[in-house]
């Protein structure tokens, strides 16, 4: 709690954080280095040099009219002026604010305010502005002023008890705002620490500790006490009052040189509660005495101030000393109201002001995921019913296909047993690659093979009709040797033979493939590659009924037997021309003979 005030004039310099040297040197010094040196100075304690530097930025930026380092070395000198000061350079700013044009203002503005404020112990105007302040930072989009009036909100609701609540926030910035320059890291860091003790994350909070006072030991004092401060009231919190004593002697020696009210007040009071707890009652309210004196002297109060008098009326009480108990009374009361005012108004005005409209922002933000849920899983939904009712339709498509194919494999097997034509044919043979469902219909004599004789051929012997069937360009002398030599080349079953094509099977017939392929063209009715196709697959069937042992071959062996270089051209070939698949025909083949057989 102590430390969630701890360095809240950190924060002063909202936007980035750099300075410069001083005297003659600073003439021809960049705003970058006068920045720098501005928050070396402030940062040592040297608040006159930095007064200097912050003097002679605001004549430089006023010289060469730049507003916006105008109003920069405006918040410059109100981070070390007195209250009444402080306010009318935040008002200079804000006039000068008013021509510049990004999206820091006027979001900074009231952050600044909320900042002094602070300092100087009125937590109800600070709230009010960094509220105000949160929005405007929200309006235009800047991430740094977004996440310093969140971590300030956050030491506000730890001020008033809600120490889970601010630990959120913090645990979260401290991981997720790489845009936080190092003091203001640092700061988050040593409240978060404050925070864990608050809620009894002990191991949490002694690792944050630990890594700071390694980090901190030699680089940097002031920030080493500060965590050693912390390290006490871990300490407190475990019960190690002697180690507790110890480091706050500590540190409560360094800031009474080098530190403010704050640090002075909060080590002297960690002091009297190691001294509580040790039972050592003098020391204890030797040490609480002091706190109330700099707190009455600076007007300052703190929430575990009511402690301070508590101790104390009980002390005098055993000492019977009336006097001072009733002081201690009156000053208990009077801090008291002070404190309950601020704690009621920070406890409604956050809720009102900051974590309704928060919830309310979540709230919208959880109504408007639902709704994307909602049409996301009612399209999921409207798409698998689709999708199933494709399937079913698909299934039944199958199912209809499959019984079909059925149907036309045992009218193939009948028809191959009795020796008959076979009684389906194709639409279409031109095309190699349609795979088209075929009509129950007889084959002509004139082009395709009776199933039972596949390799038989009807001579020609009306001469007139074959004239009648030549072109032109077809010479009758060359076609009756070519028909003669196709009835060998079907009957020595040479179609089985891989790679065969036009040209190899004219050069085995002395002929040339013109010829060749205009007499299987007529006399055929197809071309090359159906005539080879339809040869394999007659041959197929008719040896598939008949041969047992060619029945139990796999699919690409047959293949490979009948001339296919693939599984995959059988298959085509085989639906193409019968309008079923060699799988169903050989299931139909095995099943009637299981039928016959029972």
């Amino acid at each position: 709690m102590k430390y969630l005030q701890l360095l809240f004039f950190i924060v002063f310099g909202i936007t980035n954080a750099q300075s410069t040297p001083i005297n003659d040197s600073l003439k021809g010094a960049s705003y970058l280095d006068l920045e720098n040196k501005f928050y070396d100075y402030n940062y040592k304690g040297k608040s006159a040099e930095a007064g200097l530097i912050a003097e002679y930025y605001l004549h430089k930026a006023k010289r060469e009219k730049n507003n916006p380092q105008i109003a920069e070395a405006y918040a410059y000198k109100c981070i070390n002026a007195n209250k009444e000061n402080a306010f009318k350079y935040i008002d200079s700013m804000a006039l000068v604010a008013k021509k510049i044009s990004d999206n820091v203002y006027p979001a900074r503005i009231y952050l600044l305010r909320a900042n002094i404020f602070f300092k100087y112990d009125n937590q109800k105007q600070a709230l009010d502005n960094y509220i105000i302040g949160l929005k405007y930072a929200k309006q235009k989009g800047n991430k740094r002023q977004i996440a310093l009036a969140e971590t300030n909100i956050a030491y506000l609701n730890s001020y008033v008890g809600k120490h889970a609540e601010a630990a959120k926030v913090l645990r979260y910035y401290l991981v997720n705002a790489d845009y936080l320059n190092e003091n203001e890291i640092e700061k988050i860091r040593t409240n978060l620490a404050d925070t864990y003790i608050e809620i009894n994350k002990m191991d949490s909070a002694k690792i944050l500790i630990t890594e700071g006072l390694q980090a901190f030991k030699k680089a940097d004092p002031y920030k080493y006490h500060q965590y050693l401060s912390l390290l006490t009231f871990y300490n407190l919190k475990m019960g190690k009052f002697q180690a507790a004593a110890e480091s706050s002697q500590k540190s409560k020696q360094f800031f009474l040189k080098d530190g403010d009210t704050r640090d002075i007040t909060y080590s002297f009071f960690y002091v009297a509660q190691a001294y509580a707890g040790l039972q050592q009652k003098e020391k204890a309210a030797e040490n609480f005495v002091k706190v109330d004196s700099i707190a009455k002297k600076d007007n300052y109060t703190f929430p575990e101030q009511r402690e301070v008098y508590t101790y104390l009326i009980d002390y005098y009480k055993t000492k019977e000393d009336k006097q001072k108990q009733l002081y201690y009374i009156d000053r208990f009361l009077a801090i008291d109201k002070v404190l309950d005012s601020e704690y009621w108004y920070l406890s409604k005005e956050l809720q009102r002001k900051y974590d309704t409209p928060k919830l309310l922002a979540e709230k919208q933000a959880i109504i408007q995921d639902l709704k994307i849920k909602k049409y996301l899983f009612y399209t999921l939904i409207g798409a698998l019913i689709l999708l199933l009712i494709t399937a079913v339709i698909l299934f039944f498509k199958a199912r209809k296909a499959e019984k079909r194919h059925r149907k036309i494999a045992q009218d193939l097997i009948r028809a191959v047993e009795e020796n008959k034509p076979a009684p389906y044919t194709i639409a279409d043979t031109s095309s190699e690659e349609e795979d088209t469902d075929l009509t129950p219909t007889s084959f002509s004599n004139e082009s395709k093979s009776p199933i039972g004789k596949p390799f038989e051929l009807i001579e020609v012997t009306d001469t007139t009709e074959s004239n009648n069937k030549l072109p032109k360009s077809l010479p009758q002398e060359a076609t009756e040797p070519i028909l003669e030599a196709l009835k060998k080349f079907e009957n020595k079953e040479q179609y089985l033979t891989k790679g065969i094509t036009l040209g190899k099977l004219a050069k085995n017939i002395n002929t040339n493939t013109s010829y060749l392929s205009e007499v299987i063209n007529v006399y055929k009715e197809k071309n090359f590659t159906s005539y080879i196709n339809d040869l394999r697959i007659d041959y197929t069937l008719n040896r598939l009924v008949h041969d047992k042992k060619f029945r139990s071959y796999k699919l690409p062996a047959i293949a490979e037997e009948i001339g296919y270089n693939s599984v995959q051209a059988f298959h085509m070939a085989f639906k193409k021309k019968t309008g079923t698949t060699p799988s169903i025909y050989i299931k139909e083949i095995e099943k009637q003979i299981i039928d016959k057989n029972n």
